[in-house]
């Protein structure tokens, strides 16, 4: 049923408007409910919410994430893995070191100093507020062999026609005027000295306006005000959908051959949004927020459900992360409930780890994940395994901060070079410390996601993941 749904969307979206009042498409002769709001069927709202959902989620993690850097066109390094403490994402990873720019591109492109790293694997995401994935500079291809710089730029970004600057090494039009550019480094955390220098490199990445690069004088950065984020993708539904994707139109740039891009703004023109347009209260239609809240939360919950149906996941896996034209709308709103932010199965997939039971795993259960040296995953550069607690996708808080068992988190191979991961409350007898992943013993959910980057993807294709076993 729900793949039924997702397939006629399209169709849906297309004759929504004339659906809601084929006679008149002005605000205040639009169909309303007895409570005032514009009357929308139950079709229409999933329509819309799983049309959104790319975009509030991206909206509410970038947003969020550049608040607590400090704001935009700022850059910030990594100096130890993600702890419990990061709450403004989604299934975060803990195996790699990150430096993150938040870019505002809208007045003047920006420079990125792109270091040589010395590691395993290395990547430059590039993503707005529509989460379509763009990776301009990876180790895969041989890149980070030498210092590069790259300039980045929208079709709306001011003073700037395209034009090759001496100097530049790389150009990238993003799609968003507000975009996250992250490196995803590997920092050998058990090599000190390779280390010490992969930091360093890290710290190295320097953003700079193209003006300032030029020796000209730089304007002061607009003023603008944002929307108000929510605590969860479901608080923004709820509260301010019409503001948030107002904002998000005027920031995005849609191509009119794109069926995807041209089914979300044929949903929203009927509720008064459209590109170029001012959001003002007084003047927006009313939505139920409750009904659109109510929804994005089913729509969660059943993707959350599927995260232990390997069919489903193996499905999407090709889709997920991935550039616009090369990824679909089913793909888009999983990892948006997933775990925003990612990378594409060429740099890392990730395989889902099940009971073998094939019960719910809980906390109220210890567990254990077995794998010989010849079922180990694919991995041309490392590989983890992270626990979750499966409703909000966050890391189980404890004393020793430890969530993922790898390379970089910590592991022990056996002497026949596999591996035996527990998951458990108390530390079993005998398991070495970098294989013991703690829980505290409740009812609550748990989830563990596999890791594998720079994947064999030809031995990906029969390599099965191993799975939870019950103690």
């Amino acid at each position: 049923m729900k793949n039924f749904r997702m397939c006629i969307m399209s169709l849906m979206a297309i004759s929504f408007f004339f659906a809601c009042n084929q006679s008149n498409n002005k605000k205040n002769t639009q169909r309303t409910d007895d409570d005032g709001f514009i009357a929308l069927s139950d079709e229409q709202v999933e329509n819309i919410v799983s049309r959104s959902y790319q975009y509030v989620a991206m909206y509410n993690v970038n947003n969020k994430l550049a608040i607590k850097q400090g704001g935009w066109n700022t850059a910030l390094a990594d100096t130890a893995l993600k702890d419990h403490t990061l709450r403004e994402i989604a299934r975060p990873n803990n195996d790699t070191y990150y430096t993150t720019c938040f870019l505002d591109l809208r007045q003047d492109p920006i420079i990125i100093d792109v270091p040589a790293f010395y590691s395993k694997y290395a990547s430059l995401l590039v993503s707005g507020y529509d989460h379509y994935v763009s990776m301009p500079i990876v180790s895969r291809l041989g890149d980070y062999k030498k210092p590069e710089k790259i300039l980045l730029y929208t079709s709306r970004t001011e003073g700037y026609d395209g034009a090759k600057i001496k100097g530049i090494d790389r150009y990238f039009e993003a799609s968003g005027d507000f975009v996250q550019a992250t490196f995803r480094v590997m920092p050998h955390l058990n090599e000190p000295k390779r280390y010490k220098r992969i930091v360093n490199q890290m710290q190295s990445v320097k953003i700079t306006p193209l003006a300032e690069y030029l020796g000209e004088n730089t304007k002061p950065m607009k003023e603008i005000d944002f929307p108000a984020v929510g605590e969860t993708d479901a608080d923004i539904f709820e509260n301010n959908l019409l503001e948030v994707m107002q904002f998000v139109f005027n920031h995005t740039t849609f191509d009119p051959s794109n069926a995807e891009d041209q089914a979300i703004l044929e949903a929203y023109k009927p509720l008064g949004v459209e590109p170029g347009k001012i959001y003002k209260p007084e003047n927006a239609v009313k939505i139920n927020g409750k009904h659109f809240r109510e929804k994005s939360e089913q729509i969660q919950k059943e993707w959350l459900s599927n995260l232990t149906n390997k069919d489903i996941i193996d499905k999407i896996q090709p889709w997920i992360f991935q550039p616009k034209g090369k990824t679909n709308l089913e793909a888009l709103l999983a990892v948006s409930i997933i775990g925003p932010i990612g990378v594409p199965r060429e740099e890392n997939v990730y395989p889902q780890v099940v009971a073998a039971d094939g019960e719910p795993i809980n906390a109220m259960n210890d567990y254990v994940i077995r794998m010989t040296k010849d079922e180990l995953p694919p991995a041309k550069a490392f590989w983890s395994l992270t626990l979750y607690d499966l409703d909000q996708g966050f890391f189980i808080p404890n004393d020793r901060k430890k969530y993922s068992v790898g390379e970089n988190g910590g592991m022990k191979l056996n002497s026949d070079g596999g591996i035996d991961i527990y998951v458990a409350a108390e530390k079993p007898e005998g398991v070495p410390e970098e294989n013991w992943l703690p829980i505290a013993r409740k009812d609550m959910g748990l989830s563990f996601m596999m890791r594998v980057y720079a994947p064999d993807l030809e031995k990906y294709k029969t390599w099965k993941a191993p799975k939870a076993e019950k103690l």
